[in-house]
């Protein structure tokens, strides 16, 4: 038998990559989805014109408007949400000195 096992013949979509000055940022909640679960915050942001959501228990980020950002996320039906704990800000090696 050749070739590698696979599940479902299925590959695993790679995570993309977000970088860019966030331009706006919105939060909503906290929002409690279920009893004994940690209160949810969710942020709209928009970085280098582009809509993305994110959601944490965090009532704070660690970013702020003008900040260069980084992030991972994935792409749905209800837009592009940012992977939890991949937000924060772009680090610019020429700024080291």
């Amino acid at each position: 038998m050749a070739g590698g096992f696979r599940r479902g013949n299925r590959q695993r979509i790679p995570k993309l990559e977000g970088r860019g000055e966030l331009q706006e940022m919105e939060r909503e909640g906290p929002f409690k989805e279920w009893l004994g679960m940690p209160d949810l915050y969710r942020y709209h942001l928009v970085v280098d014109g582009e809509k993305y959501s994110y959601q944490t228990e965090d009532s704070e980020v660690p970013v702020a408007i003008g900040d260069k950002v980084v992030f991972r996320y994935k792409q749905t039906k209800a837009g592009n949400w940012i992977d939890r704990n991949s937000l924060g800000k772009a680090i610019d090696p020429s700024e080291y000195q």
